[in-house]
């Protein structure tokens, strides 16, 4: 591999996985792991960045992005699932032994491998993937109710999250006006719009109400292990809020907490700072 970007697609557990890989493998190995409603093409500028330096792999999950959509009838679109095809994923590549970066729906993804597989885990970067139950923004006390009391209206209610108003504010909200590019949520509402992903996306709201069960597990995770940890946080993100970065610190003492002027999709315009931010952290504690 060299510092260009190539395009693969990997059949795992009868799931197409779409990834981008870059970079030398002998280096040391980054994945990194996107959010919802996008896929690994947030990573587009990213990736070129850091490729002269890591071997990065960014895989889209089933559902997503450039990835196969298997038939719900036989395929739990379930994050523990997704997780696990993940899993498969990464044995497959090769790589067990690595950092990680984990956005919004990336951070359950993640850290369930964290759980899983402690020993793969060499760094962990989060911009705005949250783990902790004081980062949870407002929105979140409606989803529980959801979660407590679902019925088919409310279910149908929350296809508007994957709309373009709602897509459009995800990126837009908390960002200065005319510093994101549509280019991102473009792409984004595109592959929303295929047929059948709108009960995909369903059901993972839903199950979304498994990955905050978890959090007291992932926090454990942190506590025991002691990664290190790098907290990149869009501080006006309306969904996980910065005290959901800040709270890292509770179980990793050390771990680098660093709020930027931005929104949820803080990589759209932070993209250079928060790509040195990465270097920076990277070379040292992968050396000590």
């Amino acid at each position: 591999m060299t510092q260009h970007v190539t395009y693969h697609t990997l059949v795992v557990e009868g799931a197409p996985v779409f990834y981008r890989e870059a970079g030398d493998p002998s280096l040391p190995k980054l994945v990194l792991f996107h959010g919802f409603p996008t896929s690994s093409s947030m990573f587009r500028e990213l990736i070129p960045r850091l490729a002269d330096a890591y071997h990065i792999i960014a895989p889209d999950y089933p559902g997503f992005g450039q990835s196969g959509d298997p038939d719900r009838k036989t395929f739990a679109y379930t994050f523990d699932h997704l997780a696990k095809v993940m899993e498969a994923f990464l044995v497959a590549k090769g790589f067990t032994d690595f950092s990680m970066y984990v956005f919004d729906y990336g951070a359950p993804i993640g850290f369930r491998l964290a759980l899983w597989h402690p020993d793969w885990i060499r760094a962990i970067i989060s911009q705005n993937g949250n783990v902790y139950e004081a980062g949870l923004g407002k929105k979140w006390e409606a989803r529980a109710a959801y979660w407590a009391k679902p019925t088919a209206a409310l279910r149908e209610q929350y296809k508007a999250a994957f709309q373009a108003d709602a897509v459009i504010g995800q990126y837009t909200g908390g960002e200065a006006p005319g510093s994101v590019s549509p280019d991102g949520y473009t792409l984004d509402l595109a592959a929303m719009a295929k047929a059948g992903r709108d009960e995909i996306q369903s059901d993972l709201i839903w199950d979304y109400q498994t990955n905050v069960r978890l959090y007291p597990a992932f926090q454990q995770y942190l506590r025991e292990s002691q990664p290190p940890v790098l907290c990149v946080w869009g501080k006006n993100d309306p969904s996980f809020l910065p005290a959901g970065a800040e709270a890292f610190k509770k179980d990793v003492p050390q771990a680098r907490v660093e709020l930027l002027d931005g929104g949820h999709f803080v990589l759209e315009t932070h993209g250079p700072e928060i790509a040195d931010k990465i270097r920076h952290f990277l070379s040292q504690v992968l050396h000590e």
